[in-house]
């Protein structure tokens, strides 16, 4: 079992920028691919980025260029580095595990363990 848990949110103007931080418990951290999700109202959980084991990245192509995520082993957290802040960004992020050795999934139902999220409000 893994618990996470998001922080970092709040509120910023457009072309700000925020790091969240995202906490596992458990010794199997290194073991997880982790990915960042977010869901803006009325609206589905969508991909933002993920990071293997072996910290190979991906990211959706309406962040790349200006999200960044990382992963530190030995705290047991991932981050995920927003710059350039747009009000689209508006959304609560999720950070999310994903247990197998299969590469990086884009789909919500892929991931085993998932935070509560935090707000990230982008004002124009």
């Amino acid at each position: 079992q893994v618990q996470l848990v998001e922080s970092g949110g709040g509120l910023v103007q457009a072309g700000g920028s925020l790091r969240l931080s995202c906490a596992a418990s458990g010794r199997t951290f290194s073991s997880y691919t982790m990915g960042w999700f977010r869901q803006a109202p009325g609206k589905e959980r969508e991909f933002v980025a993920a990071i293997t084991q072996s910290s190979s990245t991906y990211y959706a192509e309406s962040v790349k260029g200006r999200f960044a995520i990382s992963r530190d082993n030995a705290k047991n957290t991932v981050y995920l580095q927003m710059n350039n802040l747009k009000p689209e960004d508006t959304a609560v992020y999720y950070c999310a595990a994903d247990r197998r050795y299969s590469g990086i999934s884009v789909y919500t139902y892929t991931y085993n363990y998932w935070g509560q999220g935090t707000q990230v409000t982008v004002s124009s």
